[in-house]
């Protein structure tokens, strides 16, 4: 028998290459290429059902489209809905990522049976057998009746399916045990994986399907397969959180119909996952007393406010290098701020150990986290809490500068709303109009910042 021939593809950029290197040529990452087998040319959409997809597309002009609102349908979890940008599209593909056991397929499985009532809705399932989902739906207690299953993980099958059955809305979990005959390589390989999801997507565009898709993740925690697979769909959610937590979090990294880096947040319970409707509560802490190192922040996620308690501990370094930890936040952004406190506010911490947390296990990927972490720092390494209601938003820059932050006034009302009653925050973001039972401490620099702080509820030295 002739040995196959074999090539290496590139799982980020898709880059095809005939031998294996260490760094893929064509976007310069390292240790990307794995090796695929050559398949044989041939028309993809050999089906007859198919056929309109590969038909050449006539050119029109931008001006002559009728361009109208999309219309959505919601899945009836609140969260899910506000993750997506307010529901689910009509020929939109979903990919949803996370670790195993977080709970994806117990989430689409309770939007399913909520959707069964008003769409036709089909779940394909490549990893459990039909008894293994009816377990699962009858510990959730979701009304299963009328919800089609198909266990089946070949691909020219399912799209016979979907051709027959004519769904609405389409779970395929996962796209990795997917597989199609016209490829000899194994389920879940580069090949196999874009070659399904490419597939699934456009069949869904032309039979104006609602796809949510199931990915894998890697042990870094991004998406296995290559990354085009990300470019292919319209909306990208990850699950984030601790397994080991009964909170999770959802979050858009890509949305072509909505907001990116909205958060949804989910509690599981014995019933499946529930929307949390007060998430701030999630990540501040209760304490007695105030406890120095503590302060809270109010970051934006997406176009929801929250409040997240960030939490240091700086102690006095027993090594030659002092450490530097970072949960929650970007860690190389610490050592710059650290910097900018040396030198534009003369508080040193080259001998210190200095932790930071997020409280809650979110992650918070904004720059005006920059002032709630130096107040807290700050604090720990004075061993004096900050003032009792406090609140604070800021970017800091390299001159010592404190930046304004967007939607400033959205994160004040929030900050308000829970009870808050003095808010540090950059000049640029003050209020025109005073907000009622908020104090506002408007600054310019980190200097400034923290003399001011010493002089709110008899802080001073």
């Amino acid at each position: 028998m002739a040995k196959q021939k074999t090539n290496y593809t590139c799982t980020e950029c898709g880059g095809v290459q005939s031998k294996w290197a260490g760094q893929c040529p064509s976007c310069q990452q390292w240790n990307t290429l794995v090796e695929t087998i050559v398949e044989e040319a041939g028309n993809r959409f050999s089906n007859t059902k198919y056929q309109g997809i590969a038909q050449t597309a006539p050119i029109l002009n931008l001006a002559d489209i009728d361009a109208q609102d999309i219309p959505r349908f919601g899945t009836g979890i609140e969260e899910f809905d506000r993750v997506l940008g307010g529901g689910l599209v009509p020929g939109g593909v979903v990919l949803i990522g996370g670790d195993p056991g977080i709970g994806k397929s117990t989430l689409l499985l309770q939007a399913l049976s909520n959707l069964n009532k008003i769409k036709k809705v089909l779940y394909v399932s490549g990893e459990e057998s039909g008894a293994q989902i009816a377990l699962r739906a009858k510990r959730l207690m979701v009304e299963a009746g009328g919800l089609s299953l198909q266990a089946e993980i070949q691909l020219e099958k399912i799209l016979n399916t979907l051709a027959e059955y004519k769904p609405q809305v389409v779970v395929i979990d996962s796209i990795q045990t997917i597989y199609s005959d016209a490829l000899t390589s194994a389920p879940g390989s580069v090949a196999q994986v874009r070659e399904c999801a490419a597939q699934l997507t456009r069949v869904a565009k032309m039979m104006n399907i609602t796809m949510i898709l199931v990915g894998h993740v890697t042990k870094e925690g991004a998406l296995a397969g290559p990354r085009v697979l990300e470019h292919i769909v319209d909306t990208v959610l990850y699950f984030e959180g601790d397994t080991h937590s009964s909170f999770r979090l959802v979050r858009a990294i890509k949305n072509r119909f909505g907001a990116v880096n909205e958060l949804g947040v989910f509690a599981m319970t014995e019933r499946g996952l529930k929307g949390v409707s007060n998430p701030s509560a999630l990540f501040l802490s209760q304490h007695d007393t105030q406890v120095a190192g503590s302060c809270v922040m109010v970051t934006q996620e997406g176009t929801r406010p929250l409040l997240v308690e960030i939490q240091a501990l700086v102690d006095t370094s027993h090594a030659p290098n002092a450490k530097r930890l970072s949960v929650g936040l970007e860690q190389n952004r610490l050592a710059m701020l650290l910097a900018v406190l040396h030198r534009h506010a003369g508080v040193a911490a080259f001998d210190q150990d200095v932790f930071i947390n997020a409280v809650g296990g979110v992650k918070i990927t904004e720059p005006a986290a920059d002032l709630a972490v130096l107040l807290a720092i700050n604090s720990s390494m004075r061993n004096k809490p900050l003032p009792r209601g406090l609140v604070v938003f800021g970017e800091v820059g390299l001159a010592g500068e404190i930046r304004p932050a967007p939607r400033g006034q959205e994160r004040l009302r929030e900050a308000a709303k829970l009870g808050f009653s003095v808010a540090m925050i950059p000049k640029s973001n003050a209020p025109k109009q005073k907000i009622e039972g908020l104090q506002i401490i408007a600054v310019d620099r980190i200097d400034e910042a923290l003399n001011k702080i010493r002089d709110v509820d008899g802080l001073a030295d």
